[in-house]
């Protein structure tokens, strides 16, 4: 019986139809789905395929080949013996994302990825996955020495439930709250607090560009999106002037949670372990930038880095299983105070559209010092799911402002090279990397394979939603945010602020030579 398992544990998919063939049966195995064919009739040897022998197999193959995955990504990985070669990475890739085919070889120092994982979405047998970091999580929650904080991206609270059998879309903000705290979480908070923040300091950035206070171009470029920027360094660098230079939310709360929450509560920064709940597998990416560690630079302590993990909705999931804890039968609880306030603009950041109707509310209370009208507060124009959307606003004192929404950056290359021709005639732009936005994130549950616009639209409108039942829908009415630049920052776009809630790019179209379209 033990040799048996042996023999079975050595029997790979590859070998099982390798043996197939050489019993005469590779027209059954053909079948199976990877078009295996009988390479002694084509004249040749033993070959997994008759391409190695320079010769034409009998059978139409199904194998398209896979993407390549560097062994160093931080984000994705790959099991190989799980890979059937069934190519839809490759589509997802090439034709979705525009990333894959559209370098010539040879590469510089990496293979070409922006991160955004939607190859481990499209992946029918989730070869592709995201990489797992739960376990150093789990043992940074059990160190005593440690402070484990964590935050909750818009888009997880509307997809966690499909996990433990709820529909699409189902709203579990307090369950994952509850959960998480059940995990051993010293403090829950939200990242739509700091969305709330990247409101109010990208919609100042953009009236400083409008007004000519600062001189640089218009359109401007939302930032919140890493795969959208890293897919910009690479194809678009000469357009970084148009990119806001304000960090994510995530790292806006990474780079607060080890400054201005541990001023507040006493706590040596060192100490704090920061992890991230994102729909997001760019943001595993994202951590490790170089240049993410404002916290550092705020205490001269050079090792500090502003967040430590990142996990995925379905990590958490994971977790939460692993620990029998039933997100569905937990009572809702509350985020912790500090930063944790959000309102329904930032909630909305997790669609697409949302990052730029909630920027258009700011930017208008900002320049009128008026509430904005109803309009403004259901931006119908920018939401749904066309590739490209556009709207146009009037503001009293500026006249009409033009913003564009794109995602998924196929849709987002027909923008772009609008802009290098002078032929958009945008002030600002939403650019987000995964179709339907963050709801769609390369780390969302699999609900379908590729998940589809029916689970993309139930998400979509639990957002939106909840953002028309939430008392305060602005960013300027969170008491937090508030309260943050009263007693730290002083306002937006301040040095402090500049310090730690912006950014710079790097330029990575040097690495490889772009194919011309």
């Amino acid at each position: 019986m033990d040799e048996q398992l042996k023999l079975e544990k050595k029997v790979t998919r590859r070998s099982f139809l390798k043996m197939m063939g050489g019993l005469g049966l590779a027209g059954i195995t053909a079948n199976i789905g990877t078009g295996v064919a009988n390479a002694a009739q084509n004249g040749s040897g033993q070959g997994w395929l008759p391409e190695q022998y320079q010769s034409a197999g009998t059978w139409p193959t199904q194998v398209r080949g896979r993407i390549p995955i560097s062994p160093n990504n931080p984000s994705i990985t790959r099991d190989n013996k799980k890979c059937i070669l069934c190519g839809q990475c490759l589509e997802v890739c090439q034709n979705t994302q525009t990333v894959f085919g559209h370098y010539d070889l040879p590469i510089v120092d990496d293979i070409v990825c922006i991160n955004c994982g939607q190859c481990a979405l499209w992946c029918p047998t989730a070869a592709i996955t995201e990489c797992d970091d739960t376990a150093k999580v789990m043992q940074a929650i059990q160190d005593p020495d440690k402070y484990v904080i964590v935050q909750t991206a818009p888009a997880t609270r509307v997809a966690l439930g499909e996990e433990f059998g709820l529909e699409p879309g189902t709203f579990v903000m307090g369950q994952q709250v509850a959960g998480l705290k059940r995990l051993g979480f010293d403090s829950v908070f939200d990242t739509n607090f700091t969305a709330d923040l990247t409101i109010l300091e990208e919609a100042t950035e953009l009236i400083k560009r409008i007004k000519g206070d600062i001189k640089k171009p218009l359109p401007q470029f939302t930032s919140c999106s890493p795969g959208w920027v890293k897919f910009c360094e690479y194809f678009y660098p000469d357009l970084f002037p148009n990119m806001s230079t304000c960090k994510s939310p995530q790292q806006m709360l990474g780079a607060l949670a080890k400054t201005y929450f541990a001023k507040q509560k006493g706590i040596a920064p060192e100490k704090i372990y920061s992890v991230a709940i994102m729909p997001c597998t760019a943001k595993k990416f994202e951590i490790q930038r170089p240049e993410m560690n404002s916290s550092g630079h705020y205490w001269d302590k050079s090792s500090l880095r502003d967040m430590d993990a990142v996990l995925t909705t379905r990590e958490l999931a994971r977790m939460l299983k692993q620990k029998n804890i039933d997100l569905p039968s937990l009572p809702e609880e509350k985020y912790d105070p500090l930063l944790g306030e959000g309102t329904g603009g930032a909630l909305i950041f997790g669609a697409t559209g949302g990052v730029m109707e909630a920027a258009v509310r700011g930017a208008y209370f900002f320049i009128t010092e008026q509430q904005p009208p109803a309009g403004l507060l259901k931006l119908t124009p920018v939401r749904g799911l066309e590739g490209v959307k556009e709207a146009a606003v009037d503001v009293p004192g500026v006249g009409t402002v033009k913003v564009a929404v794109c995602h998924g950056m196929k849709n987002g290359r027909k923008v772009l090279d609008a802009v290098r021709k002078g032929e958009a005639p945008y002030h600002f732009i939403e650019f987000m990397s995964c179709p339907g936005g963050c709801i769609g994130g390369g780390g969302q549950p699999r609900s379908a394979v590729p998940p589809s616009d029916e689970v993309r639209m139930k998400r979509i409108a639990s957002i939106y939603q909840a953002d028309a039942r939430m008392k305060h829908r602005e960013a300027h009415e969170n008491a937090e945010v508030l309260k943050l630049y009263q007693d730290f920052l002083e306002h937006p776009m301040s040095h402090l602020a500049e310090e730690l809630l912006h950014t710079k790019y790097t330029d990575r179209g040097k690495r490889f030579n772009q194919l011309k379209a």
